[in-house]
């Protein structure tokens, strides 16, 4: 298994984050890359279908949801990532008035693609939604 974890502190209250990417359709609130999310569904079980401009849907499925730790877990259930059996976990902790820690990781099977090439992309997705998380709160 490959894993991918990233983390970064935000000038913002872990409420505030959380109010933000607890919403598992709300996505395109902090999301530049998107021009779409559909969900069907609602809480734990849901699906997602993500759409980027010229690319294949990502269809993910929300596997746990936590108010109290304020986390969640999603799978990609198909798309065009090389990966299998990817799963991953945005977590939201306070750091103190207006600051957090934003952590987001997953595991994966890459399939297709060396290992480092899937590792750098995700890693990519997760510093540019962390960064769309940032400029939302900005607002």
């Amino acid at each position: 298994m490959s894993e991918v974890l990233v983390v970064e502190e935000l000038n913002a209250s872990a409420d505030a984050v959380w109010e933000l990417v607890s919403d598992f359709g709300g996505v395109l609130k902090w999301s530049a890359m998107l021009e779409s999310c559909e969900v069907e569904g609602e809480g734990v079980g849901s699906v997602r279908t993500l759409r980027m401009p010229g690319a294949p849907a990502i269809v993910e499925r929300l596997e746990s949801l936590d108010a109290a730790t304020r986390s969640f877990s999603y799978s990609i259930v198909e798309g065009p990532l090389p990966v299998e059996q990817y799963v991953a976990t945005l977590k939201v902790s306070d750091r103190g008035a207006d600051r957090c820690e934003v952590e987001w990781r997953s595991s994966f099977e890459p399939v297709g693609a060396p290992e480092e090439q899937v590792v750098g992309i995700i890693r990519g997705v997760y510093e540019g939604g962390i960064k769309g998380i940032r400029q939302a709160l900005e607002k």
